[in-house]
């Protein structure tokens, strides 16, 4: 039997995908540990897996990210995303990589799993391939590689294809690692430092890519940049397939989604949900006199809040509740309205569901700008849009049949592809028998 470390920092939509990729493995055989936050030790127990949790110096809640990042709600554009970068993904290195040292010393594992933001694994990585155990990565954000073929990440431009754009993408890449990105690449070279390992040289934005001895890209070469910079060692192997019927308890109201009327889902995930009024409310307000059902997903959030945060009553036409099962509610959608979780992004796709985005956060301003490069939604270049701004969106969604094509053309891409957890299992036991 083998035995896998699989490693994540402790965000949900980062260590979902791992405990997912953790169970299937279990279930084809294989002994699974899950290195990540004590916050999620029950999601961890409860798939059947073995928890060993983060150091308190490098766990962190993502529902509070403002205690862990003080400041962040006043900054905006790069500055925002700089800070980001390296409070979440380079200070943490030293504790993070301890964790895995410590874990590496007690417990016999055939090879590393590591979700491709889990940057304690970089001071493992420096090592030459027969000093360690094969390390794979698992990749649940779009791609961040620079690129002549790209704009870079966190500017949420799309990419261009004329000489000029890559003229373009060429300078802003070396403008930013140069400049306001040059603390992220001095804070990893410090926290290397301080586990005594030498920076390898690769930038913070490329380390996945050429450092993992395979990168798996849950998701399709349909909604990403094409990069010709990109390894062979890196494939897209789609998103995780969904796991059936939930099993859980339906809504009343859940008949209603057969009235025949267009069905409108909206949420704003698990994490990005303590302020409503960014996108849940501006939708139910925009939709309210429009003849469809707007279902709404509060991630967690009490229905109350939504009812008050909506004067005291809910549109006509307003379905709420705190979670919905995907797998039974977005193919009976015909628009997803999304603050750009890529996950969220994903599982619409996977049912041929096109989006409106309105993302301010995290990579979600990515997410947002590849949909709309994918044709498969539109992207409100905001975290906050108005209602009219949101009216206006889906109403081209729904009206504009090319945007249903392109998102069923990326559906189709999804259904071709093998089970990525087969995918990723195959190549994790030819790289442990070559060992």
């Amino acid at each position: 039997m083998p035995a896998y470390l699989l490693c994540s920092p402790p965000i949900y939509g980062h260590l979902q995908p791992i405990v997912d990729l953790g169970r299937g493995l279990r279930q084809r055989g294989a002994s699974v540990t899950v290195l990540t936050g004590r916050k999620y030790e029950d999601l961890v127990l409860q798939s059947g897996l073995a928890f060993a949790p983060l150091p308190g110096e490098v766990d962190f809640d993502d529902d509070d990210l403002d205690a862990w990042l003080p400041g962040r709600d006043k900054m905006h554009g790069l500055a925002a995303v700089r800070y980001g970068m390296i409070g979440m993904f380079a200070r943490v290195i030293p504790g993070q990589w301890r964790a895995v040292e410590a874990l590496l010393g007690s417990g016999s594992f055939d090879a590393i799993i590591g979700e491709a933001s889990f940057t304690g694994l970089a001071p493992y990585l420096a090592r030459a391939p027969k000093d360690r155990l094969p390390v794979v990565g698992v990749s649940a954000v779009p791609v961040i590689m620079a690129s002549v073929d790209a704009a870079p990440f966190g500017t949420a431009l799309q990419p261009g294809t004329s000489g000029l754009a890559r003229a373009r993408n060429a300078a802003l890449n070396a403008f930013l690692l140069r400049g306001p990105f040059r603390p992220v690449e001095l804070a990893v070279k410090e926290a290397m430092a301080e586990v005594g390992v030498a920076p390898s040289g690769v930038s913070f934005f490329d380390f996945a890519y050429r450092s993992f001895d395979l990168l798996f890209q849950l998701s399709v070469e349909g909604l990403e940049y094409p990069r010709r910079e990109l390894p062979d060692t890196v494939s897209f192997v789609g998103p995780l397939r969904a796991g059936g019927p939930s099993g859980a308890d339906l809504p009343g109201w859940w008949g209603d989604l057969q009235s025949g009327r267009p069905v409108v889902h909206v949420s704003q995930g698990t994490i990005d949900n303590v302020d409503l009024s960014r996108l849940l409310v501006p939708t139910l307000r925009a939709l309210a006199e429009e003849d469809v059902l707007v279902v709404a997903a509060t991630g967690g959030r009490p229905i109350a809040d939504v009812v008050t945060a909506m004067g005291g009553r809910l549109p006509s036409n307003a379905r709420v509740a705190q979670f919905l099962p995907y797998d039974e509610l977005l193919p009976l959608c015909d628009v997803f309205v999304t603050n750009g979780g890529f996950g969220g992004v994903q599982r619409a796709l996977a049912a041929g569901i096109p989006l409106v985005v309105a993302g301010s956060t995290e990579e979600k301003p990515e997410v947002a700008a590849r949909v709309q490069w994918a044709g498969c939604g539109v992207d409100l270049r905001t975290g906050t849009p108005r209602p009219g701004k949101v009216l206006a969106a889906v109403r081209r969604v729904l009206g504009e049949t090319s945007y249903r094509q392109a998102s069923e053309t990326l559906r189709d891409e999804i259904r071709v592809l093998p089970d990525p957890i087969d995918v990723i299992s195959d190549a994790l036991d030819r790289l442990v028998a070559g060992r």
